[in-house]
């Protein structure tokens, strides 16, 4: 495998390390506001997914002994466009921003023109993109074949829970 690669592996693992960590502060001061957890089963799912979606298309990548080249390249570029819509959404959500669907007793909901107009724009515009970007780095075939409808399915499933959690609070508000 491509040197180049490895160290995307490593650079990406860091970037989703670094926003496991903002996660934890964000959720330490929300907890000090009150604030409860709803569905911590669907947040552990889609966490254990994406670690080893990440862990497969690398493995796959190592198997078929992945170069660097154009297809690598076309997904690196979406790997950090999408790393750059997390950086955006955290920076607009601020400290409500975490990995758990946190509700607040007077949780805030963004009126931001991307929520307004995108319903969960952290999983339409980072999840989805910077899975299939990193499959491709990796030419995983055979991960974003399986690994992307099972994600999908957790993710549908994560939606709907969210979902049901800002509407018992806010009516049909979006804050994701």
């Amino acid at each position: 495998m491509s040197p180049i690669l490895v160290a995307i592996f490593l650079a990406a693992a860091a970037a989703r390390i670094a926003s496991v960590v903002v996660s934890k502060r964000h959720e330490r001061v929300l907890r000090d506001e009150g604030a409860v957890e709803r569905g911590a089963l669907n947040t552990r799912l889609p966490a254990l997914a994406h670690g080893l979606f990440y862990l497969a298309a690398f493995g796959e990548g190592w198997v078929r002994h992945a170069e660097f080249d154009g297809v690598s390249a076309i997904g690196l570029a979406i790997l950090i466009a999408a790393l750059a819509m997390l950086v955006w959404i955290v920076r607009l959500l601020g400290p409500v921003w975490t990995v758990k669907i946190m509700i607040a007793r007077n949780h805030p909901v963004s009126r931001h023109w991307l929520f307004r107009n995108l319903r969960h724009p952290n999983y339409f515009l980072n999840i989805l993109p910077e899975l299939v970007g990193y499959a491709l780095i990796f030419h995983a075939w055979l991960t974003l074949m399986i690994g992307l409808p099972v994600y999908l399915v957790i993710l549908i499933v994560r939606i709907v829970q969210e979902e049901r959690a800002m509407r018992g609070l806010f009516g049909t508000a979006s804050a994701s």
